[in-house]
């Protein structure tokens, strides 16, 4: 017979304060998904704007001179796909633990963590992503600066 390790037997119990700081927590992790949703929905209006713009001229302010409304359409939506999927996450961590905590269901609690991790696995990757980027750009454009002034 298998004798099961202390850590296979270690049953987590929230206490009374833990429930409190978690139910919180979702408000919050709510909130900022509604934020998130109504920004992508400004962000589809931006690009419905630029689309129709596109028909009528292109940019010529500073940097921006020669863009065109479909380009500019082309960066929203996406920006909607990138930004959508971490606001996605966070709305099912928030949406599951009130769930979970209104029927007691400890499985609706486990998938909310599993949200959550989502959301902060796609947010750890995208940010370390642009740090390589980043990174990237600057040793470059030190290259490129090196190769040219010397």
């Amino acid at each position: 017979m298998e004798e099961k390790s202390i850590f296979e037997k270690f049953e987590m119990q929230f206490d009374e304060s833990a429930k409190g700081f978690l139910k919180e927590t979702a408000k919050w992790a709510n909130v900022l998904s509604i934020i998130g949703f109504v920004g992508i929905g400004f962000m589809g209006l931006a690009a419905i704007s630029g689309l129709l713009s596109s028909k009528i001229t292109t940019l010529s302010v500073g940097p921006l001179n020669g863009i065109t409304g479909k380009t500019i359409a082309l960066i929203y939506l996406i920006l909607i796909v990138i930004y959508f999927f971490p606001v996605y996450y966070l709305n099912k961590f928030a949406v599951n633990v009130k769930k979970a905590f209104r029927e007691n269901d400890s499985s609706t609690l486990t998938e909310s963590f599993k949200s959550l991790k989502s959301h902060f696995k796609y947010i750890a990757v995208f940010t370390i992503s642009f740090i390589v980027l980043y990174v990237s750009i600057i040793v470059i454009a030190i290259i490129i600066a090196s190769v040219k002034y010397s």
